[in-house]
C-alpha cells in the first residue's frame, strides 16, 4: 500500500486546537523512537509492550494454545480423552475411535482448515500469524518473562550493551532457565498426545522412556527454546514459507492494518504550543514501530514482515487520544478504503469460492460423523469356486467377512443376511467377539435352496451387529451365485 503524502490535507484535518502533550511526555517519546531501528537479523528487536483491545484480544486468542497442554491429562471412560496413537494405528478423541478405514475425513479435516487459512488471509491478510500461531504466541510469552525480568524495551537495549556484572548474569540466567522450562513442558506436552501422558512421564523420570521419546521431546524443547527464545521474528522473515505466499492471496479488498497517508501526511514532530493545519495527524512518534513484534514501520505500507496483529493500532489510537485527534489513524481497512475512497467489497468471487469448499467439508464431516456407525464391514465372496451344488440339491456359497470394531470393548457379534429366502448360515467360528480397534475375519456358509433362485446372480446384503443391539448394525452387499437357470 503506497504512503506517498499529499499536500492537500482532507476536511477532517482542518486547523482545530491541539492538546499539548506534558513536556516530559514528549521527550521519552521521541526518546524511543530513536533508540528504534528496524532489525535485520544482526541484533535482538526488543518491541515495545503496549495494552489495548487488540493486545487483549491477542491473549485471548493465544489461550487457544492451553489445549496443548491440557488435552493429554484430560480423561475419558477411563481413557486419555484425545491420543493419537500412531504404532496401533488409532486415534482416540473424547470416546470415539478412527481407525486407518477413517483417514478419509482426517483429510478434509485438513482440507478444512487449509481453505480456512486461505480464506482469513483474502479476507483480513495475516490474521493468523498475528493472533493464532505457534511461533508467535510463544515469542510473545518469552518476551513478557524477558520484560518483567529485565524491564522495557528501552532497558533491555541498555542491558545487552551493559558490560557483565552480577545483576546481568542473575537476570540472564533466570530467564534462560524459565525459558527452559516452558520449552521443556512444551515438548513434552506435544510427545503426550502420541502416548499415555501419565506412563510417558512416569518412564521418562525413571529413564525408561524408548529413546525415541527422549529424541522427540528434546527436539521440540530445543525448537522452541531456540525459535521463540532467539530467531523470533527471523522465523517470520526467512524461514515461514506462508510469509512468501501472503501477497498471492491478498488483494486490493483484503482488511489488514493500514496506515491513512491521506490523514497522516505530511507527519511532522509536535511541539509545544504548536497549531494550525500545516502538518498532518501523524506526529512521528514511531510508536507504531515500536510495539512491532517484526520491526516494520506500518506507514510504509504492506510488508513482507507485517503479521496483521493490529499492536501498531492500539499503539496509534493511544496517541491519538493524548493529542486529542481521532481515532483511526492507522486502522484495519482495504486498499481500496486508503487509496481510492472505496467501499470494501467483502463478498466477492474468491471469498465466495473458499466459503463454499469450507461448506461443503463440513457438512460432508458432519454427516460422516453422524452416520459413522461403532462396525465397519467388508465381504469377500469366493470365487474358487463359486457355488458348490449340495446332494440335495441346494446350493452353497463360501464368503470371509472382516469386521473392524472401532470401539474399546470386545464385543459378541450377530450376523443376519437379506435378500435371499430360505438361506442358511454357518459361521466359522460360530460364536464371534470382535477384538476391538483391529479386524476380525470369519469364514461364512451360506446355502439356499435352488428354488430360491430367481437369477444366476442374486443381490444378498449381510448385517452385523453387537448382539442384542440390532440398531448398531453394519452392513455390506454381496451376490449369491448359482447355476444358469
Amino acid at each position: 500500500m503506497s504512503a506517498e503524502p499529499t499536500a492537500k490535507q482532507s476536511d477532517s484535518t482542518e486547523a482545530q486546537p491541539v492538546k499539548v502533550m506534558d513536556k516530559d511526555e514528549l521527550a521519552r517519546l521521541y526518546e524511543e523512537n530513536d533508540f528504534w531501528e528496524v532489525n535485520t537479523g544482526g541484533s535482538t528487536l526488543h518491541a515495545k509492550r503496549m495494552g489495548g483491545r487488540f493486545r487483549n484480544f491477542k491473549y485471548l486468542t493465544s489461550s487457544v494454545w492451553l489445549v496443548l497442554f491440557i488435552g493429554p491429562w484430560l480423561q475419558w471412560d477411563d481413557r486419555q480423552a484425545m491420543l493419537f496413537d500412531i504404532p496401533a494405528r488409532q486415534f482416540h478423541i473424547f470416546g470415539m475411535t478412527f481407525l486407518p478405514q477413517d483417514i478419509w475425513m482426517f483429510t478434509f479435516v485438513m482440507g478444512f482448515f487449509a481453505v480456512l487459512l486461505a480464506v482469513s488471509t483474502a479476507v483480513a491478510g495475516r490474521v493468523f500469524c498475528g493472533f493464532f500461531c505457534f511461533q508467535t504466541v510463544w515469542t510473545d510469552v518469552y518476551t513478557w518473562i524477558e520484560e518483567k525480568l529485565e524491564g522495557s524495551h528501552i532497558q533491555r537495549r541498555k542491558l545487552e550493551k551493559a558490560p557483565w556484572n552480577a545483576t546481568k548474569i542473575r537476570k540472564k540466567v533466570i530467564k534462560h532457565v524459565l525459558w527452559l522450562a516452558i520449552a521443556v513442558l512444551t515438548g513434552y506436552s506435544f510427545a503426550a498426545w502420541f502416548t499415555d501422558a501419565r506412563d510417558l512421564l512416569s518412564r521418562m523420570l525413571d529413564f525408561t522412556a524408548h529413546p525415541i521419546s527422549y529424541g522427540i521431546v528434546g527436539a521440540f524443547t530445543l525448537g522452541t527454546y531456540v525459535l521463540a527464545g532467539f530467531m523470533r521474528e527471523q522465523v517470520c522473515f526467512w524461514l515461514c514459507p506462508y510469509a512468501r505466499i501472503q501477497g498471492v492471496m491478498m488483494d486490493d479488498n483484503s482488511i489488514v492494518p493500514s496506515y491513512d497517508y491521506k490523514r497522516g501526511e505530511p507527519r511532522g514532530k509536535l511541539k509545544k504550543n504548536s497549531a494550525g493545519n500545516d502538518k498532518g495527524d501523524c506526529i512521528d512518534c514511531g510508536q507504531c514501530v515500536a510495539v512491532c513484534p517484526t520491526g516494520v514501520d506500518i506507514r510504509k505500507g504492506q510488508q513482507e514482515g507485517c503479521i496483521t496483529c493490529a499492536l501498531c493500532i492500539d499503539a496509534c489510537d493511544q496517541i491519538m487520544d493524548k493529542i486529542d485527534k481521532p481515532r483511526g489513524l492507522i486502522r484495519y481497512a482495504s486498499e481500496n478504503e486508503i487509496a481510492r475512497d472505496q467501499k470494501t467489497k467483502l463478498i466477492r468471487p474468491r471469498v465466495l469460492m473458499y466459503a463454499t469448499t469450507i461448506l461443503l467439508f463440513v457438512t460432508y464431516l458432519a454427516y460422516g460423523l453422524v452416520t459413522r456407525s461403532n462396525l465397519e464391514l467388508n465381504v469377500v465372496h469366493d470365487r474358487t469356486p463359486m457355488f458348490v451344488m449340495q446332494s440335495n440339491g441346494d446350493i452353497q456359497n463360501k464368503y470371509v467377512i472382516k469386521i473392524i470394531n472401532k470401539t474399546t470393548d470386545i464385543l459378541p457379534i450377530e450376523v443376519k443376511l437379506k435378500g435371499l429366502e430360505g438361506a442358511e448360515i454357518t459361521l466359522d467360528p460360530a460364536v464371534i467377539e470382535a477384538k476391538p480397534s483391529v479386524v476380525t475375519p470369519v469364514r461364512v456358509f451360506v446355502r439356499a435352496p435352488r428354488s430360491a433362485f430367481k437369477e444366476q446372480l442374486q443381490d444378498i446384503t449381510f448385517e452385523v451387529y453387537p448382539k442384542g443391539k440390532p440398531e448398531q448394525a453394519a452392513s455390506h452387499d454381496s451376490i449369491f451365485a448359482g447355476p444358469r437357470r
